[in-house]
């Protein structure tokens, strides 16, 4: 028998154009001038880290919202730390360098930027010391991840979060990412649009590349940044909300993996998922098998002022034009 591969999770295909304006090494060019060599060292060894960061167009204001960029930076550094990298620039310099890439492309739509720090030495050997390293930043207009609207269903994965000691997860660094794609792909091959992965001591840790919430009893539970989560620019925000707009209590505690079936709402973030309502796990419902009142209601405040239209979270954004 076929496994179903048609989640709503496998639908998203954004292309560049090969005209698109990138920045590579110090300079502005097209996407299609920049090559990489066959022998280049991340590319066999995953030696990079990256960071993920997204531009919301807002129609009637004719204007694109960057978000939290310098947190982006601030975290890839952090991360280029960790696998022995230096960032080439200051905070400040990769957010304006940012802000020319968009400007350059004239995005009228929601857009996804990739910075990536990564060994480009031409050699063979497994190592971090004694290497060349190049940067490069590139956007593309991105929409949604995972399907949002509607909820989402996930599978607690077979393969587990490798730990701190091993591979860290709170940093990005792209050799690790293949642990999320093989939960990943087990979900959506299994008929289901996420993942959810456990530490290796059986505890709830995060999806496949998203952070977790999860709502009972009357307050909000997410996982603690020692069951080997990355350290999430949006998990902060969505903190922040819960807290000051819903009037809710956020604890930060290991959650079992049964807690998934009995909790009363459910929710996956990041800055490629957003904020994803989980409506079941593992052929179980959460709560009512819909999406939840308090998840609904996130939702609504978010993407306010992920577009620049709460006053209140103007500082979230940078406006581009």
């Amino acid at each position: 028998m076929g496994v179903d591969t048609k989640s709503k999770a496998a639908v998203k295909k954004p292309e560049v154009h090969p005209n698109t304006w990138v920045y590579h090494d110090g300079e502005f060019g097209r996407y299609h001038d920049v090559r990489l060599g066959l022998m280049t060292h991340a590319l066999h060894y995953g030696t990079g880290c990256f960071e993920g960061i997204r531009a919301y167009w807002n129609a009637k204001q004719e204007q694109l919202h960057l978000l939290q960029a310098p947190a982006h930076y601030d975290r890839m550094r952090r991360s280029a730390n960790v696998i022995r990298m230096e960032l080439p620039h200051s905070t400040e310099e990769l957010v304006d360098i940012t802000i020319e890439v968009l400007r350059r492309n004239e995005f009228k739509s929601d857009t996804y930027i990739r910075p990536l720090l990564y060994a480009s030495s031409e050699e063979i050997g497994v190592r971090l010391h004694n290497l060349k390293h190049s940067f490069f930043i590139y956007a593309i207009p991105f929409g949604k991840y995972v399907e949002i609207e509607s909820g989402i269903r996930c599978m607690v994965s077979s393969w587990r979060r490798l730990p701190d000691e091993a591979l860290p997860p709170r940093a990005k660094i792209t050799g690790s990412y293949a642990q999320s794609a093989l939960a990943k792909s087990e979900a959506v091959e299994s008929g289901f649009d996420e993942a959810i992965v456990l530490t290796m001591d059986g505890h709830v840790s995060e999806g496949s590349a998203e952070n977790l919430f999860m709502y009972k009893d009357g307050v909000f539970v997410t996982p603690p940044v020692t069951d080997d989560i990355l350290e999430g620019v949006t998990r902060t925000l969505i903190s922040e909300l819960i807290k000051e707009e819903l009037g809710k209590t956020v604890v930060e505690r290991s959650i079992d993996r049964t807690e998934l079936y009995t909790c009363e709402e459910l929710l996956l973030c990041g800055t490629g998922a957003q904020i994803s309502p989980v409506v079941e796990v593992d052929h179980r419902k959460v709560g009512n098998g819909r999406v939840g009142e308090f998840t609904q209601e996130l939702q609504n405040i978010y993407f306010g002022a992920v577009r620049g239209e709460s006053p209140k979270h103007k500082d979230w954004t940078i406006p581009i034009y």
